[in-house]
């Protein structure tokens, strides 16, 4: 049961990986947290997925989301936005979804946005 809006925890978790910040990701996670990157590729646990974050903050150092449009229902969190990666290709659409367990992160799903997103909504 979320005592928080679902919402609420999705844009903390991401303002941790906004901020590189391995120690409250890893607060966010349930211990049998998944993490689906947008090639469909699954990480499980808690333990995995902050050595993987860990990891992809060290290749990519200028990585951010940016979220134009966050909506939930009942303890699934839908965002629509872009990642920049870096100067060189600074505008890469993207869809997210959180799903909130007891005020936690239990998975994180990115997909590729396929239809340009307007940046407007």
């Amino acid at each position: 049961m979320n005592l928080k809006n679902p919402k609420l925890t999705a844009l903390r978790f991401n303002d941790c990986i906004n901020d590189r910040g391995i120690d409250g990701l890893s607060k966010l996670m349930t211990e049998a947290h998944t993490l689906v990157d947008r090639g469909g590729k699954v990480r499980n646990s808690k333990s995995c997925v902050t050595r993987c974050w860990m990891e992809f903050f060290r290749m990519f150092p200028d990585y951010r989301n940016f979220f134009g449009r966050v909506e939930s229902r009942d303890d699934l969190v839908v965002i629509l936005g872009y990642a920049f990666w870096s100067a060189e290709s600074p505008f890469d659409p993207a869809i997210w979804t959180a799903r909130i367990q007891d005020d936690l992160v239990a998975e994180w799903r990115i997909y590729e946005d396929s239809i340009f997103f307007d940046s407007e909504l």
